[in-house]
């Protein structure tokens, strides 16, 4: 029998029981599909660290590398400073396995309502492919005030002489200060993004639009647009277009049905994937990929911990159900991918068992266990 082993990090808030609602409708697909999943668990998150001092050890990636994938639950907790364990779990887990793709499918399923007026499932079928590990996220930036060698009037220099530009900025006092952020995109982040999301193109629609704001971010998304175009001659059959990020936010609520494959850039595809949950129902609804096709690759909901919900089994586990299906397609196991989809939605359909969120009273473990009755029922 195939066997397959599947690291588990739970996290925090909500985390650990949308996880259990997640395994369980694995294990439920796995016996008939002739599979095993081998969960190994990993205690990483607020709780942890708080005790130990530990955010994520060279030790414990080096354990995760030997797993097939990493089955992920949410990160956050209020009696930490914001970032402390995002940066520390989830972005060290990304960087390191090098999962340059967020892939979101944006899609509308059965017996779901969107906030679209007069939009169905058949109008909201979008996969959005989003560079995971460049842009603005790699953490190039920092904030100077005052005189000295770390001045804000120094700093401004280096900027000047690095962009090649003038900054129509008064810096006088020692009391002034300044804060930057600098953006990174190499021609192999942006290449491999790109040819992933032209393969996708071509086992859908043969569509794929590309996201940038080159007319006033010129060097970096000029850039992006150049080698886009570049890749784009090794795909003659995929119809291609450039949108403006700020005119894809509106044209994905006007028409999202003109949209098949999107691929954007980090801090761009970030945006526009949390206006993709909603046009699909909500966060709660929203499963997304952390992709190496080479190597480990991880799968969550896109949701954060919801650490007022924590323990109270009401939070809807559907997107971490729908990240488990991305999980299963990623090692090869298609067919069950498949069928935990079209569960979910034949329970959406029926519409009796629902969380508060999609206007129900349903608890969390009911819901994973409808998903989970109804592919052990007979075809």
């Amino acid at each position: 029998m195939r066997s397959y082993k599947i690291a588990v990090l739970r996290g925090d808030g909500i985390g650990p029981e949308i996880i259990d609602e997640g395994i369980k409708v694995l294990e439920a697909v796995s016996e008939p599909e002739g599979f095993e999943l081998d969960w190994i668990e990993y205690p990483q998150g607020a709780d942890h660290f708080l005790a130990t001092g530990e955010l994520l050890s060279e030790a414990t990636l080096k354990e995760v590398a030997g797993c097939a994938a990493i089955y992920f639950g949410c990160i956050g907790d209020p009696r930490l400073a914001p970032g402390v364990l995002e940066q520390g779990i989830l972005l060290a887990l990304r960087f390191y396995f090098d999962q340059y793709i967020n892939l979101r499918p944006v899609k509308l399923l059965e017996g779901v309502r969107t906030p679209l007026a007069g939009k169905g499932p058949a109008d909201i079928d979008i996969s959005v492919v989003r560079e995971n590990t460049e842009d603005f996220y790699i953490g190039i930036g920092g904030r100077v005030t005052g005189t000295g060698a770390g001045s804000t009037k120094n700093t401004l220099e280096i900027l000047r002489s690095l962009y090649q530009v003038k900054f129509e900025l008064d810096i006088e006092t020692d009391a002034d200060e300044l804060a930057y952020q600098i953006g990174v995109l190499s021609r192999k982040g942006c290449e491999r993004v790109m040819r992933y999301a032209f393969e996708l193109a071509m086992e859908r629609e043969k569509k794929l639009t590309s996201v940038d704001k080159a007319n006033v971010l010129t060097h970096c998304y000029g850039f992006w647009r150049e080698v886009f175009t570049e890749v784009a001659k090794a795909y003659p059959d995929v119809q291609t277009e450039f949108n403006f990020v700020d005119a894809i936010t509106m044209w994905f609520v006007k028409n999202p049905e003109w949209y098949d494959v999107v691929v954007a850039p980090n801090m761009f595809g970030d945006i526009i994937t949390d206006l993709g949950a909603m046009i699909q129902g909500g966060l709660g609804l929203a499963p997304g990929g952390n992709i190496n096709p080479e190597g480990v690759s991880m799968f969550e909901p896109i949701h954060g911990s919801a650490p007022k919900y924590k323990g109270k089994n009401v939070s809807n586990p559907i997107a971490t159900i729908w990240a488990g299906a991305l999980l299963l397609a990623n090692i090869g196991e298609k067919r069950a991918s498949d069928r935990v989809i079209t569960a979910i939605e034949s329970v959406l359909k029926a519409g009796q068992v629902r969380t508060y969120d999609l206007g129900g009273s349903s608890k969390t473990s009911a819901v994973g266990d409808a998903i989970a009755q109804r592919i052990r029922a007979p075809e």
